[in-house]
């Protein structure tokens, strides 16, 4: 399988308490969309958003 995408360093992977697990979180992406990253028809995610936790704090400054 040759995803190009890694959910351990995208911001829209969250801990979900209900299911006791890491899930996606982003808004728009449904089923259709899950299986083409499954599959490999897709070469990345359409969603991913690098988690990049030093930006916030540059914006708080």
């Amino acid at each position: 399988m040759s995803i190009q995408y890694s959910c351990d360093t995208c911001s829209n992977y969250r801990y979900d308490d209900d299911y006791e697990e890491y899930v996606c979180m982003a808004g728009g992406m449904d089923e259709d969309d899950f299986s083409r990253l499954v599959q490999g028809t897709v070469k990345s995610c359409p969603y991913y958003r690098f988690d990049n936790e030093y930006d916030i704090v540059k914006k708080q400054m």
